[in-house]
């Protein structure tokens, strides 16, 4: 009975180490970088050709951008519905307060409390305050919308894989040319594999932290 609770408790405290390492929250809304041109449009006040504008601007580096971008077509009503299901992750250390504000259900509330703790060492970090003020089911939520960019040279192996789109091949070449002197040789680097856009949108989540 005891080794069956020991078990448990391992299990669960892997399980919390590898969520505390992940640095992009988890959603299930709509990259706009990555979606496909039929799943743009199947979203609510979305259009075929509304759709091809949004592929043709990539990579969209923040929310407020394409929030610009979608705010010449669709009314502030239709967009706030629209961002429950498609999204842009924030990032906690440069946001501001208008795009903070395009969180479906966020507020100034929202704004205080996201900005007060910054700059976030982690995801865990924002975690933990946020948890201060709301539930952990709204935590959850509100985290989805948001990330916190990792180190090149220390990133654990789950803090890559958290990046939207990642997986093997991107694991192994961010960790290929560690450590990395500065950001310019990382897009060199990443060039070899990747074109512009993708490394511009893969380069929002990263940064090399100063020794």
């Amino acid at each position: 009975m005891l080794s069956r609770v020991i078990r448990r408790a391992v299990v669960a405290l892997v399980a919390s180490a590898s969520v505390l390492s992940a640095q992009v929250g988890k959603t299930t809304a709509l990259d706009p970088n990555r979606a496909s041109e039929a799943e743009l449009a199947a979203l609510p006040g979305m259009t075929p050709a509304l759709a091809k504008e949004v592929i043709a601007a990539r990579p969209h580096l923040s929310m407020t951008a394409l929030d610009a971008l979608l705010g010449k077509t669709l009314s502030k009503e239709q967009r706030t519905a629209l961002y429950a299901k498609l999204f842009v992750h924030i990032n906690l250390n440069s946001t501001t307060r208008e795009e903070i504000l395009l969180i479906p259900g966020s507020g100034p509330r929202v704004v205080r409390e996201f900005q007060e703790y910054a700059p976030y060492k982690a995801l865990a970090v924002f975690t933990r305050e946020m948890s201060k003020y709301w539930d952990a089911t709204e935590v959850a939520r509100l985290e989805s919308y948001v990330f916190v960019p990792i180190d090149l040279n220390t990133a654990s192996d789950a803090d890559i894989l958290s990046i939207p789109g990642s997986g093997p091949r991107v694991l192994r070449e961010f960790k290929e040319y560690r450590p990395y002197a500065s950001m310019e040789q990382f897009r060199r680097e990443m060039g070899k594999y990747w074109d512009a856009k993708e490394v511009s949108r893969l380069e929002r989540y990263v940064l090399i932290a100063p020794k």
